[in-house]
């Protein structure tokens, strides 16, 4: 069932900061550790962060679900500029098209459980996941 289901629009530095606290509080609520919170906030930042810098402006959906026997966080994040050429290319470490370190896309996917994107020209969006026991 989901709990709660929120967009922060992404266009300045400032909007990386709210979409971190505001998974983190929605990961608080339903009952996530703070190391599982750091991750998914640290993911978010990576991605924000390359929405703002390629596409100029985005949007992340944070939604958050429990069941008896799970909690879980979806969060996605879509843009709509010139997408990514090769995304194989783009999830190996150290490739980068912008100058930086060439980490954002492959840390994220070791931080949470699952990382899914898709992209063309004029829409990008990336699917992140993390699931725990409902204890």
């Amino acid at each position: 069932m989901i709990i709660s289901e929120k967009s922060i629009e992404l266009h300045i530095e400032d909007d990386i900061l709210i979409a971190r606290k505001v998974a983190r509080q929605e990961m608080a609520d339903i009952g996530f550790g703070s190391a599982d919170q750091t991750r998914m906030a640290t993911a978010i930042s990576e991605l924000t962060r390359n929405v703002i810098k390629y596409a100029g402006h985005g949007v992340c959906h944070i939604i958050t679900e429990s069941t008896p026997s799970e909690i879980v966080i979806k969060v996605e994040i879509e843009d709509y500029g010139p997408g990514i050429d090769d995304i194989n290319k783009a999830m190996e470490d150290g490739y980068t098209t912008g100058g930086g370190l060439g980490a954002g896309l492959p840390g994220a996917k070791r931080l949470v459980n699952d990382l899914s994107i898709e992209s063309r020209p004029g829409l990008t969006k990336i699917n992140l996941e993390m699931t725990r026991p409902n204890v």
